[in-house]
């Protein structure tokens, strides 16, 4: 058994004295563990890290055995996160978040989503929005996403800004107004085919969203906790510049 597929490292843990057992979410074969000879050697361990963008190669004899990976660096977005204290905890918590995935259940759209959010983790003033609508984007995939299309009391489409945190259904400002206190926010730039300015506390209340979900959903079912990068991520985000230009998206 072998396939060749491109791919994100997500984990690197060591094995043995030389080896190291890598997990790498692909394009086409999911998220795959793999063995790599040589994995903890001098000239391996940068291209082996967290949020890497790789090609792959897996070899092994069977197709439940764990099998061996050759990889080799496409674009290292590891090395450009470490810049910033904030995107290298933005870059932890989504591969982090992607070990959520089923293994070997391939995830063609939210790779594509993963790839686009790496290309932007240099720009500060981009990636923290995006990440959320990639957090948004795992909650659909992993089967619990949210319906943010209409009104759930009225069927109307406008004026959409709040979520029930029961249904996960979008609700409207008059429908949602005696119940305000019980509801989450919706940031606009959330909605699908729709392009809004960020407003000053949108990102954070959409990682509340996000959050609250993946905690509820998916995480307590496992009885998993949030990865702590991510609350790591969002202490850092809270001392970003309040006042940096709007971006729409």
């Amino acid at each position: 058994m072998n396939w060749s597929d491109e791919g994100v490292i997500l984990s690197v843990r060591p094995h043995g004295e030389t080896a190291a057992v890598v997990e790498v979410f692909t394009r086409s074969h999911g998220r795959h563990l793999g063995l790599v000879h040589g994995g903890r050697s001098r000239r391996a361990r940068p291209v082996l890290q967290i949020g890497n963008h790789v090609d792959v190669t897996w070899k092994a004899r069977l197709a439940d055995h764990l099998g061996h990976i050759n990889v080799e660096l496409i674009r290292g977005y590891a090395a450009s996160a470490m810049e910033d204290p904030a995107a290298l905890a933005g870059l932890t918590s989504l591969s982090a978040l992607a070990r959520l995935l089923p293994e070997r259940d391939p995830h063609p759209n939210l790779y594509e989503v993963t790839l686009f959010v790496l290309a932007y983790l240099d720009d500060a003033s981009v990636w923290p929005a995006l990440l959320a609508r990639w957090e948004l984007a795992l909650l659909d995939e992993l089967g619990f996403g949210l319906d943010l299309t209409q009104c759930a009391a009225t069927g109307i489409n406008d004026d959409l800004i709040y979520v029930s945190p029961k249904s996960g259904r979008a609700v409207s400002a008059s429908a949602g107004e005696p119940y305000r206190d019980k509801l989450l926010a919706l940031p606009p730039f959330l909605l699908p085919g729709r392009r809004a300015p960020l407003a000053p506390g949108d990102v954070e209340k959409s990682f509340v969203l996000t959050g609250h979900f993946l905690e509820t959903r998916v995480l307590g079912s496992r009885e998993e906790v949030m990865p702590e990068p991510r609350a790591r991520m969002l202490a850092l985000l809270k001392r970003m510049d309040a006042d940096s230009p709007a971006i729409k998206y």
